[in-house]
C-alpha cells in the first residue's frame, strides 16, 4: 500500500467537483461513475459511500481494481489506483456513516487502498 504524497494529499483537499471511481468486470469491461460523497480515511485509504452501486457494486465484488482520477480547483489531474475493499461494518463504514449526507442510504464503504498514484504520465509513489 503506497501513502499519498503531501501535494497529492493536499490536492485532494482542494479538489474540484466529483470524483471519477473506475472499476472493470471479468470480462475487463469497464465502468465509470461520478461519485460525490467521497472522503480520505487515511493517507493510504479513500472512501467512497455505495450509495446507487449497481455495476460498480459487482465488479467490486468479483475483485476488480479500481482508479479514481480527480481535479484540483486549478484544473491540474491526479489518479490513484489500488485495491476496493467493501465495508458494511468496522471502522470504515461507520466513519462513512459521519460524513455521508442522511438523505443517501450509504449501504456500505467501499475503500480504495492507495497503491500507486500520477499525476498525468508521471507516476508520483
Amino acid at each position: 500500500m503506497a501513502t499519498l504524497p503531501e501535494n497529492v494529499s493536499n490536492a485532494w483537499e482542494e479538489r474540484e467537483g466529483p470524483i471519477v471511481l473506475s472499476t472493470v468486470n471479468g470480462d475487463g469491461i469497464p465502468n465509470a461513475i461520478y461519485a460525490t460523497c467521497v472522503s480520505k480515511f487515511n493517507e493510504s485509504t479513500i472512501v467512497i459511500a455505495n450509495n446507487y452501486f449497481s455495476k460498480t457494486l459487482e465488479n467490486i465484488r468479483a475483485g476488480s481494481k479500481g482508479t479514481i482520477l480527480f481535479l484540483t480547483k486549478e484544473g491540474k489531474s491526479f489518479q490513484l489506483k489500488g485495491r476496493i475493499a467493501y465495508h458494511t461494518e468496522g471502522e470504515i463504514y461507520d466513519d462513512m456513516k459521519k460524513w455521508n449526507p442522511q438523505k443517501h442510504p450509504g449501504h456500505a464503504a467501499a475503500a480504495l487502498n492507495v497503491e500507486e498514484v500520477y499525476s498525468g504520465a508521471e507516476k508520483l509513489a
